[in-house]
């Protein structure tokens, strides 16, 4: 296994990770598998019940980093850099307690932080074998870095951009009258995989009444003539990194004047949040600058969730863009600005794109119109 992250680069997160931890009164950082074992390492690997756990001691602390892993995974570690990185590799067999292990590699900490998404199973097993510890969440800490893209995360993600957007642009092959919401998410799937994703993460076709419903999915409704249709897609690169783009379409005929007029409310919107995505700015400035065209129109009751969310090595992450957030946006966040205008049991609309932040402003990474297109 070869990580596509060059390992100095990898080396230097593992050490920012260390300064963030001891800035934030963490003596220790314990990361099970998952996106931020593969932001540190290269490799996510795959959370069982049995332990694998990266145990980071916060600058300062003489220890080195370690990762335990059970000794029957140890040979799917082969090729990742982890000697280069001073990570030592301790593997432990059935019949051990890998928490006791991590304890001793721990050097008696007073406050250690566990992976968000750490299972509650290993959560209990370390809380077992550190009994006087104060355990916190990693989040706070990793976040600090990984909402932060270096440039090689932001190249990943604009290629992840260019190859949703393909995607978008063979959407009218499939979608037409007669076909259901299934039938064209089937074709889409395959499309998604064509154009270099690994997997489709989620496909979303929500025509006519279903479009009402923000988070859809698919179903067997027949799409008619006439509809208005949401197709959310995405999903990630071979390095992880995800797309994400939302396009709304018409189906057969142009939409009805009603609908071109909160259309184009929805796109002013999107604009504007653009617009106001630049640094200095907070999070929920971007939201009310989406948030107040719909609002004038009479529309903000039918606006029913955030502007946005960070994307990276998962499609949700830190920042989200969202009212009440005060966090100062900075250069290399990553974030969906995704709008969106929902009418109960008639028809539903939304329009997204990633936008990186840039010194001065922000790059859209998605470049597909945005107009209502007609299928």
């Amino acid at each position: 296994m070869t990580p596509a992250v060059p390992t100095a680069l990898l080396a230097d997160r593992i050490r920012r990770a260390g300064e963030v931890a001891a800035t934030h009164d963490t003596e220790v950082l314990l990361v099970t598998p998952g996106t931020d074992l593969r932001y540190l390492t290269g490799h996510g690997g795959e959370s069982h019940e049995r332990l694998t756990c990266l145990v980071l001691p916060a600058a300062g602390h003489r220890a080195p980093p370690a990762l335990v892993v059970p000794k029957l995974e140890a040979p799917g570690l082969a090729g990742l850099p982890l000697a280069e990185l001073g990570v030592e590799v301790v593997t432990w067999t059935d019949g051990e307690d890998p928490y006791l292990l991590v304890s001793d590699l721990a050097g008696g900490p007073s406050r250690m932080a566990v992976a968000d998404s750490m299972p509650a199973a290993h959560v209990f097993g370390l809380r077992d074998a550190f009994p006087d510890v104060a355990q916190a969440l990693a989040g706070p800490v990793v976040r600090e870095l990984r909402m932060r893209k270096d440039a090689a995360e932001v190249a990943e993600l604009r290629a992840a951009g260019a190859a949703i957007d393909r995607v978008h642009a063979r959407v009218g092959e499939c979608l037409r009258p007669g076909r259901t919401e299934a039938q064209v998410a089937a074709d889409i799937t395959a499309a998604i995989l064509e154009e270099g994703h690994t997997e489709a993460a989620f496909v979303i076709v929500g025509s006519g009444p279903n479009g009402a419903s923000p988070h859809h999915d698919v179903s067997e409704r027949v799409i008619e003539a006439g509809d208005v249709v949401v197709v959310d897609i995405g999903g990630p690169l071979p390095s992880g990194y995800n797309s994400d783009c939302t396009r709304t379409y018409a189906v057969g005929s142009e939409p009805s004047a009603s609908v071109r007029e909160a259309y184009a409310v929805l796109q002013d919107a999107q604009e504007r949040a653009v617009a106001a995505a630049r640094p200095g700015a907070s999070a929920e400035q971007v939201d009310a600058a989406a948030r107040q065209p719909i609002t004038a129109a009479g529309l903000g009751e039918r606006f029913v969730h955030r502007t946005g969310h960070g994307i990276g090595l998962d499609v949700h992450e830190e920042p989200y863009i969202v009212g009440g957030n005060a966090l100062p946006l900075e250069p290399g966040m990553a974030f969906s600005v995704e709008p969106g205008i929902y009418l109960d049991g008639e028809w539903g609309a939304r329009i997204e794109d990633i936008v990186v932040l840039t010194d001065d402003g922000c790059e859209r990474l998605n470049n597909r119109p945005r107009d209502l297109v007609v299928v």
